[in-house]
């Protein structure tokens, strides 16, 4: 790999010994890579929060956490992500071990840095270069370290035939992380079709996954192509799985056993060739205990597992994701994109957001479109988020636990759409509790959702 395509990849060199780094670092740079350094995988845990690195270089004998800890810490957190391990110790038993646990590769000291130079560029050929390009491939907008490292993994995973499981809140952004493993896939040509199971009923899913024959049942006046035939040649995208119906699961445990289907009234079956990637925000492992999800179908389903994380835990995108809305907002409604003032900005990126980029979304549309001038103020800002009861005086104690309780119960049952019985098992209360602190705060739980 020529030093023109080695631009831009960037190193986290760790060692323990100062001068090493540094000859290192040196040595490093002059074939065009950014090199960070640091002393200690604690350290380098630490920078791999808030920065993202295309391939790590790590000591194994430091003390605190050695490199085969460090490389362990990395496997859990950033599987993509390639590490180099070095030793004054080398040995064959050493290096054999580094091999069983994943390490790319094993060199020892004093390092010769052909054999690093290409290693290195071994990694970065391999592994490519989680820089922007992946996340404008996948239209998704973030400078968060555990996001990008999160697109690095979709760009492993697009290419391979595996299911995907994506967990996370509402709000977080699976159906576009699953657009994103469709977009770097074989089947990227192909179509990609979404279905939020939680919102079609039971009685009808069954048909919209499969389609049906005319006459099939009442009200069946034609036939019906399903969502498996629309997907032929692409991705199938099974939003919300943890809500459908255990007669479907079933159903769709064969579908994905045999590779065919049978629309509803069809005596034969139909071979299929679709990539299937679903996503909840329950905890499924909760829903095979109290047998409300098979624990078969989860397997399937769950071969990979990405878990996106809350805006409250990537804050550094606030700021960019709400630049981007307000542009977004302004193009369609062919105005003159608004800006933020500093400390508008500032009120967005402290909110907790538990409605997550959806209600960013909400938010900065709402400010925007009640904007006269072309400066969103703070107190438009605070007004949007209710935030203004700090110009009130404090609740006492009592009543702000009773206030806390309430909007609790409200959220719970939004979240279970209106539904009481997983309001409760949400709260990880019985049923009969749950209707008592509805009954308590005089809650209409018609008027939910």
């Amino acid at each position: 790999m020529s030093i023109e395509q080695n631009q831009g990849a960037r190193i986290l060199l760790v060692d323990d010994d100062a001068s090493l780094l540094k000859l290192l670092a040196i040595r490093i740079e002059s074939k065009g890579y950014q090199v960070t350094t640091c002393e200690s995988g604690i350290a380098a845990l630490q920078l791999l929060k808030n920065h993202v690195y295309d391939a790590v270089v790590t000591d194994l004998r430091m003390d605190e956490m050695d490199g085969m800890a460090l490389h362990r810490q990395l496997q859990k957190r950033y599987p993509a992500l390639p590490v180099i391990m070095m030793t004054a110790h080398g040995s064959i038993p050493d290096a054999v071990e580094a091999t069983k646990q994943g390490i790319f590769a094993f060199i020892t000291k004093p390092v010769d840095k052909d054999e690093l130079f290409d290693s290195l560029a071994k990694a970065i050929e391999i592994h490519g270069l989680s820089a922007d390009e992946n996340t404008a491939s996948s239209n998704i907008v973030t400078r968060s370290g555990a996001m990008l490292h999160l697109l690095e993994q979709v760009k492993l995973l697009g290419p391979t035939q595996v299911n995907v499981l994506i967990s996370g809140a509402s709000g977080t952004g699976k159906e576009l992380l699953a657009n994103a493993i469709h977009q770097h896939s074989h089947v990227s040509e192909g179509p990609f079709v979404a279905i939020n199971c939680g919102a079609v009923p039971g009685e009808l899913l069954e048909s919209e996954l499969f389609g049906h024959k005319k006459g099939a049942f009442t009200g069946a006046i034609k036939d019906h192509q399903g969502l498996f035939q629309q997907a032929q040649g692409g991705t199938l995208f099974l939003d919300e799985i943890g809500d459908m119906p255990l007669n479907l699961q079933v159903k769709l445990l064969r579908v994905l056993q045999e590779k065919t289907i049978r629309p509803v009234g069809f005596q034969e079956e139909i071979p299929i060739d679709v990539r299937i990637v679903s996503a909840t925000h329950k905890n499924l492992p909760d829903a095979i205990a109290n047998q409300q999800f098979r624990e078969d179908l989860y397997y399937r389903l769950n071969v990979v597992n990405l878990k996106l994380p809350p805006l409250c835990e990537r804050r550094e995108d606030v700021s960019l994701l709400a630049q981007y809305f307000s542009a977004t907002i302004a193009k369609r409604m062919g105005q003159k994109e608004k800006r933020f003032a500093s400390d508008a900005m500032h009120a967005l990126v402290r909110h907790d957001w538990p409605g997550n980029i959806r209600q960013l979304q909400n938010v900065v549309e709402q400010v925007v479109a009640l904007t006269p001038g072309e400066v969103i103020s703070v107190q438009l800002v605070e007004s949007a988020l209710n935030s203004n009861e700090s110009n009130v005086e404090p609740l006492s104690l009592n009543d702000a636990k009773k206030e806390f309780e309430r909007d609790y119960v409200i959220n719970t049952l939004k979240m279970a759409g209106g539904n009481v019985a997983e309001g409760a098992k949400l709260a990880k209360r019985n049923r009969s509790d749950f209707y008592k602190l509805i009954k308590k705060h005089n809650i209409d739980v018609d008027s939910i959702c």
